[in-house]
């Protein structure tokens, strides 16, 4: 347990965001497969607080909701009407009761950039330093409309000044309020029963806690981001496509140095909740999503999207759709498959071009090499499936199931009507509506046999380009004998 575990985080999400346009939250607005508040209290979880409580306000059952989903534990506080962010803070507390005896962090649910790594930082700058409260700033390449930090000559903040009150020197300060803080929890109790509403918005400001407490002989100190973009707040869509764009490359960059071929950064999707193992490799235009990994070697791409979907190692995936899928070691799938849920491919199987399959299990060695449909089925070890194959699995009430053997052959353009089972060894006829259990090592033809109708042509479509081109056929094939 960390000797800067702080007593609670508090996260802030209790805003509108009227900016964003949306039906949806704020906070709940995704960026690389997990919500804004989601990044958030994620970071958080890793100051291993004794305490986590999220502020939340509009649209509040929602976000109470998707918490409980996502990260069971987490306490709320429901702030009815949005009053500042020192009244947010004050509901914070009144539902923390008296577990305050420590640190505790206030963050902004909408800083998806924010890392655990920075917060941790924070608090042990807290910490070290023996603060009143420790603001996290960042130093950014261009501070105008933000809150400047301004610092004495020992190193504390005496005030945080925002841009419209600055005067010409403050605003040539690039050091910035990122709106993170730490605080003594006592004291910022106590500090938080002084804050005024006499301002124009007739609102709590938390910010004010910070003069109260330098007025009272406390310590305001400061701990430097190590990079300016973690505090970038989401207020509209433009600014989110920018963070996610952030986290992307932060995802991939982690995965290369990891051991990852990334071929071409700018044009990869990742989401946090994928791993990865080394000597993997990702191709252009390809998306991994959920709580998909890909193994060592596995090789994904191009134009390629999956979603909680495995992938062995040293197998082959090129330009598919997977979603709740296994692909097995050595396996191959593509271009231009799709395996939805429960699909489940074995070693060195193949799903091959224009393959669909669902809810289907793919033995060692098998092959469904092309422009099939196998759905609700299970396919033993080394069966090779014939192109142009349907396993016609529903009945227009229920689904049933195909269960083909190891080591057969199937012949092209068959329909297997489940239920069905065709034995180990068996033989399928090109052409073949299976309607009947096929025993082992049998042959099974199911067609009807060919007829062919002479002159046919000739007296149906007289004229025709078919009746003169077989009249032509017919008079060479004379002249011939």
């Amino acid at each position: 347990m960390s000797a800067n575990r702080p007593a609670a985080v508090v996260v802030l999400a209790a805003g509108e965001g009227t900016r964003m346009k949306s039906k949806t939250p704020k906070v709940l607005h995704e960026i690389s497969g997990r919500s804004l508040v989601g990044h958030v209290v994620s970071a958080a979880r890793e100051l291993d607080p004794r305490n986590l409580v999220v502020v939340v306000g509009h649209a509040g059952e929602r976000v109470t909701a998707h918490l409980a989903e996502r990260f069971p534990g987490t306490r709320t506080a429901f702030q009815a009407e949005q009053n500042g962010t020192g009244h947010a803070v004050r509901i914070a507390l009144g539902e923390l009761g008296g577990e305050t005896d420590g640190t505790v962090v206030v963050v902004c649910g909408d800083t998806p950039l924010l890392s655990g790594r920075t917060l941790t930082a924070l608090a042990a700058t807290h910490a070290a330093d023996g603060n009143a409260v420790t603001v996290l700033t960042a130093e950014v390449p261009d501070s105008t409309g933000y809150g400047r930090i301004v610092r004495d000559a020992d190193g504390a903040v005496t005030e945080i000044v925002e841009h419209k009150d600055a005067t010409a020197g403050q605003r040539e300060i690039l050091e910035i309020n990122s709106g993170v803080f730490a605080f003594d929890g006592k004291l910022l109790a106590e500090a938080l029963g002084k804050v005024r509403t006499d301002n124009s918005q007739g609102e709590e400001y938390l910010t004010d806690v910070l003069g109260i407490l330098r007025t009272a002989g406390h310590r305001v100190g400061a701990c430097v981001a190590g990079d300016h973009r973690e505090i970038l707040g989401i207020n509209n869509r433009v600014q989110l496509a920018e963070a996610r764009r952030l986290l992307n490359e932060r995802l991939l960059e982690q995965a290369m140095l990891a051991g990852v071929t990334v071929v071409d950064p700018a044009s990869v999707l990742v989401d946090v909740t994928v791993t990865f193992e080394p000597d993997a490799v990702i191709h252009p235009g390809t998306q991994l999503l959920g709580a998909s990994h890909l193994a060592e070697g596995a090789e994904v791409g191009p134009n390629t999207r999956l979603k909680d979907t495995v992938v062995g190692a040293g197998a082959r995936v090129d330009n598919a759709v997977a979603d709740s899928a296994e692909i097995g070691p050595g396996a191959s799938v593509g271009p231009f498959a799709y395996l939805r849920p429960g699909t489940r491919l074995g070693t060195k199987a193949k799903a091959g071009t224009y393959v669909e399959m669902k809810n289907a299990t793919i033995g060692e060695g098998t092959k469904v090499p092309h422009l099939s449909y196998v759905g609700d089925a299970t396919i033993g070890e080394y069966t090779n499936i014939g192109a142009a194959s349907v396993f016609v699995n529903y009945d227009g009430e229920a689904k049933h199931h195909t269960t083909i053997g190891s080591h057969c052959k199937t012949g092209s353009d068959n329909m297997f009507v489940a239920p069905v089972t065709v034995g180990d060894g068996a033989y399928t006829a090109a052409g073949s509506v299976i309607t009947k259990d096929v025993p082992a090592g049998s042959l099974a033809v199911a067609r009807g046999q060919q007829r062919n109708i002479e002159g046919w042509v000739a007296r149906k479509r007289p004229g025709s380009a078919a009746a003169q081109a077989a009249a032509t056929a017919s008079e060479r094939a004379t002249g011939e004998n």
